[in-house]
C-alpha cells in the first residue's frame, strides 16, 4: 500500500527535512501546511493516510486541527510530532484522537515504526510520553489530577488562540468570516466561562492548555 502523508508545521525547514527522509522510504509526501487551518483544509481534499501534526502554529494549533480531522476523516491517523513533553499538550493530542506522539529529538527511525504502527491501528508514543500517559492515568485514578479543561467550544478555542496571538477583534472577525460584534459576543462568553479579568489571564489561559504557547 502506498502511503500518503501530510505534513503540518509552521518551520519551513522542518517540512522540507521531513519530506526527504519521509520520500527517501517509499512514502508520499502529499502536501504540506504552515498552520492548522490549512492542514484541515488539506486532509479534506486529499484523505492522505497520515498526518504528521505539530502542535504550536498560528491561525489553528494542532490539538484543535486534529479535532476536526479526527471528526471529519477517521480513517487517517494523526501522529504529533513536537517539541512539547508538557502533560497539557500530551493529553489534549490524545483527547483530541491522535494515534501518536513524539518529541521532535526523536531519530527518524522512531518516526518511521510510529507510521507504521499507527496505520496497524495501534497507538505509538515515546518512552518519555508514555511516562507522562501513565503519570496522568495513574493520578486520574487517585483522583489527583488536573483534567484538561474541556468548557469552551471549539469555535471559543479557535477565537482565544487568535486573541492570545495578539489579533484585534476586527481581525479575528475577518479572519473567522464572522461580525465583529460576534466575536465580541465570544470573547465575553469566554471571559465569563474562564472567570477572566483581563487579557493577560486569558493568555494564560491559552498558554496552559495547549492552545498557543509564549513564542508564537
Amino acid at each position: 500500500m502506498s502511503i500518503n502523508v501530510l505534513l503540518a508545521d509552521d518551520h519551513k525547514i522542518v517540512r522540507d527535512g521531513l519530506r526527504i527522509l519521509i520520500e527517501a522510504r517509499n512514502m508520499n509526501v502529499v502536501a504540506e501546511a504552515e498552520n492548522g487551518q490549512k492542514a484541515i483544509n488539506l486532509a479534506r481534499e486529499l484523505h492522505p493516510n497520515i498526518v504528521i501534526m505539530d502542535i504550536s502554529m498560528p491561525d489553528m494549533n494542532g490539538i484543535d486541527a486534529t479535532r476536526k480531522i479526527i471528526s471529519e476523516l477517521p480513517e487517517t491517523k494523526v501522529i504529533a510530532l513536537s517539541m512539547h513533553a508538557d502533560r497539557h499538550f500530551v493529553t489534549g493530542m490524545l483527547e483530541a484522537g491522535a494515534s501518536g506522539y513524539l518529541l521532535k529529538d526523536c531519530a527518524f527511525e522512531e518516526l518511521v515504526n510510529a507510521i507504521h504502527t499507527v496505520l496497524d491501528n495501534h497507538t505509538y508514543l515515546s518512552p518519555s510520553i508514555a511516562d507522562i500517559v501513565v503519570k496522568n492515568y495513574v493520578n486520574k485514578a487517585s483522583g489527583n489530577s488536573v483534567v484538561v479543561s474541556s468548557e469552551l467550544t471549539p469555535r471559543e478555542r479557535e477565537l482565544l488562540q487568535l486573541l492570545a496571538e495578539g489579533m484585534t477583534a476586527k481581525q479575528i472577525a475577518a479572519e473567522l468570516h464572522v461580525s465583529v460584534k460576534t466575536v465580541e459576543t465570544h470573547r465575553r462568553n469566554i471571559t465569563q466561562k474562564l472567570g477572566a479579568a483581563s487579557v493577560a489571564e486569558l493568555i494564560k489561559y491559552a498558554i496552559r492548555e495547549g492552545l498557543t504557547t509564549i513564542d508564537v
